[in-house]
């Protein structure tokens, strides 16, 4: 007992740190475009949203119930050993897309995690892939192209509602407006995404007998995970909301006011359903529809190429790392101690990694190592060399 006791307080203190890696990892989705635009100082952007990504925890925990009895068959008896290895998958492939500016989705790091972990370690009949289809793939595909609607519409409509005014005037309208918008997003994400990390310390607890099957979080568990959300939004996470800001698309305040509203709207609707979509995507989608819909109607699509083929990596990745993990972690405490070593020392090296070329508050904004498509200057031919006889 006393080792499953010790074991379950790895798990909760690994799943704190998922969720300090899942708040600087997403800062972006709700800030990127008012820091781009200007709307929003990069450190005050960073303070805003960690508070409302506390406050938004405590809006709802419908999003939790899906993942601690839905994602999950809890009668079959999935074991701490098995979340922790589901954790250290997510954490990882976390740290890399970050380390890589790339805004990937933390949510379905996590959900690939515990399908890989709980099919290694219980077996399929562990997984509800009904619920995998119906809360997690299916809002995966429809909430980005969703979102990018909503936004390349409102951006249009932007526009032309403020056709002929004076564009210093009309910007300056539309950063006060971002304020409003982004804060919404912070909230949104708060009320999606830390409910993960609830429902994963919920099915530790459930596992172990702390907490009947079908418990909702405990007031403990609900706040802790809003700490931590909110600690890691406050960190910052400049990478991705660089790329996701700036590498995207030129966004100016009426395509960021568009575009957040859209996710905003979005977010909030799927947290009150049940869907435990990402945030990351459906932000992003929004910041591809104001691109497209702007006066030029552009985007760097090479950059956009890379971060939907990582949201399609996310998933599968997750659940082979984290398989593999649990593979090992089942194999006793000398599995569970080996793959927190890998966590620790996999955190270190790319922390280490991340050091060569910072990316702060300060060059937020620069646009250098995000992918920019640019066309290659024209050849000017040269003339043949001629040879003069001596």
């Amino acid at each position: 007992m006393e080792h499953i006791t010790f074991l379950v307080a790895v798990v909760i203190i690994t799943a704190l740190a998922f969720d300090f890696t899942n708040g600087f990892h997403d800062t972006a989705n709700a800030m990127a475009t008012s820091i781009a635009t200007g709307a929003l100082k990069p450190k005050v952007a960073v303070t805003i949203a960690a508070v409302l990504n506390f406050a938004g925890a405590f809006l709802s925990v419908k999003v939790a119930t899906t993942i601690s009895g839905g994602i999950v068959n809890e009668k079959t008896g999935v074991q701490p050993a098995v979340i922790f290895a589901a954790l250290v998958g997510a954490i990882l492939w976390n740290l890399l897309t970050w380390l890589k500016g790339l805004p990937s989705s933390s949510s379905h790091a996590l959900y690939g995690g515990l399908i890989g972990a709980t099919v290694v370690g219980v077996g399929m009949n562990g997984v509800n892939f009904a619920t995998v289809t119906s809360k997690i793939l299916i809002p995966a595909v429809a909430s980005p192209i969703v979102a990018g609607l909503a936004s390349w519409g409102a951006t249009k409509l932007a526009y032309r509602l403020t056709r002929g005014g004076r564009e210093e005037t009309t910007d300056k309208g539309f950063r006060v407006g971002q304020v409003f918008s982004s804060s919404l997003i912070s909230l949104a994400h708060g009320t999606n995404d830390a409910q993960k990390t609830m429902g994963i310390i919920t099915l530790t607890l459930v596992s172990v007998g702390n907490l009947p099957k079908g418990a909702m979080p405990p007031a403990w568990v609900v706040v802790s995970a809003g700490a931590a959300i909110a600690i890691g939004t406050y960190m910052g996470g400049w990478r991705i909301i660089r790329s996701m800001g700036s590498g995207l698309a030129d966004i100016k305040p009426r395509q960021g006011l568009a575009s957040e509203t859209a996710a905003a709207t979005v977010i909030l609707t799927s947290s009150h359903m049940g869907y435990g979509l990402s945030t990351t995507q459906v932000c992003s989608g929004g910041i591809m529809g104001a691109g497209l819909g702007g006066p030029e109607g552009k985007l760097r699509w090479g950059m956009a190429r890379r971060m939907v083929y990582t949201w399609g990596l996310t998933l599968p990745a997750a659940a082979t790392v984290s398989g593999i993990a649990a593979f090992i972690a089942i194999q006793g405490s000398w599995g569970v101690a080996l793959v927190g070593a890998a966590l620790v020392v996999g955190s270190g090296a790319m922390w280490l990694a991340s050091r060569r070329q910072p990316v702060h508050a300060g060059n937020v904004n620069e646009v250098n190592e995000v992918e920019v498509e640019v066309a290659p200057a024209p050849v000017t031919p040269t003339p043949a060399s001629t040879t003069v006889a001596a």
